[in-house]
């Protein structure tokens, strides 16, 4: 809705539905009114990705907020109907960077479901995956709080949200061999169980972790310039939250305690103590205290799965060596790859073996007819994987909703009416990673 007072103080008003912004834009240039269109980017403020916001402003005061998207497009999804299932794994990690462990086991989540393998992935490989699905949320959730501080010049935030990430990605590197994109959940279980010593270097880190947590507490917490800052910002009630499909601490934020771990568990997670974190405001400042007060739940259920680990051995992949690929993967001098022990015995004692194997790394195995939906709860929301698959090796269509993607629906409800120096704060409380978006 636009409008302006003319001389005769009266206030025409003009309705935009539908249409290309530009046309918009030309059509309000047509009535010779004075308004200022900006655009805002496309730049990559702080590590949300190349985003494109276009403002309409009045003074300081936003009137039109609306997102451009589509700079970091890599067509994975399209990709993925090219390769077999258990390829998929290695780009659809690659989605958001921030949480690639999510995406993976959603995948594979929704592979499993199709191969009707749900109940026969080994127990100790569930373990794992919800270990490291929460390590990966604390990783998300501090860089969220770093660059949402930096955003705002609360400089040390961003510096203390950094260093103890690191100690995040060096387990993940201790475990998987990569800090990212590690494609480790596969369709199954895992690509190979922790290495020696795994455990004793993420009870070692908890503290350090704990202790960065509080850090950011004491920064952020009640202090008044922060809380002026965020205080009452991005607003978005309940039912703006469920008109538009926003999920995670957005949504939380309104005091609805949808958490998928809990109302639809998955990977045993019903099997875990832990709270569904609230608040009521609705406001940026919410979202910055559920962001903080989560990573404390998280450290919760880390020590549970180290607790349980220490207490199961077994497989991590499914018995069934039709679909359990890659095989007894073992870290020799060449990096990471399948042991000496088992190459010597499909080379040399079973001809069977090594045409079996040669076959399921080259074809892979092929996933009965149909679709599946499967989702979990990642950092920013509701992230669901949609499969569906004609009977052969590769997907017939592998989609992704991605939480960043419909999160980004707010950005006018949160900015339009607010002032221009409000809008990068209410899109650092949404977090949204712009590789999810434009996968």
């Amino acid at each position: 809705m636009m409008s302006e007072e003319n001389a005769r103080g009266e206030v025409p008003q003009f309705t935009v539905t539908g249409g290309d912004w530009n046309d918009v834009v030309e059509e309000a240039a047509s009535l010779g009114e004075e308004r200022i269109i900006v655009n805002m980017g496309p730049q990559h403020p702080s590590t949300h990705g190349v985003l494109r916001l276009i403002l309409e402003i009045d003074g300081e005061t936003v009137t039109e907020a609306r997102c451009g998207i589509g700079y970091l497009h890599t067509g994975i999804e399209k990709n993925m109907e090219y390769r077999t299932w258990t390829q998929g794994v290695t780009f659809c990690t690659r989605m958001d960077y921030l949480t690639p462990f999510f995406q993976e086991t959603a995948y594979c989540l929704a592979i499993e479901k199709l191969l009707g393998i749900t109940d026969d992935v080994p127990e100790r490989a569930g373990v794992i995956r919800v270990l490291l699905m929460e390590l990966n949320r604390i990783g998300s959730h501090l860089v969220a709080l770093a660059t949402g501080g930096m955003e705002i010049g609360a400089l040390t935030v961003m510096t203390v949200g950094f260093r103890d990430r690191e100690h995040v990605l060096k387990l993940f590197e201790r475990i998987t061999g990569l800090r990212m994109n590690h494609a480790f959940v596969r369709p199954g279980g895992l690509a190979q169980d922790l290495p020696p010593g795994a455990l004793e270097a993420v009870e070692e880190a908890l503290p350090l972790l704990r202790r960065g947590i509080r850090d950011i507490e004491k920064l952020c917490n009640e202090n008044p310039l922060v809380k002026s800052r965020l205080q009452g910002i991005g607003t978005l009630d309940l039912t703006g939250c469920m008109a538009l499909g926003v999920t995670g601490p957005v949504l939380r934020s309104t005091g609805l305690p949808h958490d998928l771990r809990r109302s639809e568990p998955y990977c045993g997670y019903e099997n875990y103590e832990f709270d569904v974190v609230t608040r009521d405001t609705a406001d940026c400042y919410g979202r910055l205290r559920i962001r903080i007060d989560e990573m404390y739940e998280s450290l919760k259920i880390v020590q549970q799965c180290v607790d349980r680990l220490r207490g199961t051995s077994g497989p991590v992949m499914v018995g069934d060596k039709k679909i359990a690929w890659p095989a007894q993967l073992a870290i020799g001098a060449d990096g990471m790859g399948n042991s000496l022990e088992h190459i010597r015995e499909i080379m040399g004692t079973s001809m069977e073996s090594l045409i079996h194997h040669f076959k399921l790394v080259t074809e892979g195995f092929r996933v009965p007819a149909g679709q599946v939906y499967s989702a979990v709860e990642s950092p920013r929301g509701e992230l669901a994987c949609h499969l569906v698959s004609d009977g052969g090796t590769r997907p017939y269509r592998a989609h992704f909703r991605d939480p960043s993607f419909v999160n980004l629906q707010a950005v006018a409800a949160l900015c339009e009416g607010g002032q221009v120096a409000d809008v990068i704060v209410a899109v650092a409380s949404l977090d949204p990673v712009l590789g999810g978006v434009d996968r």
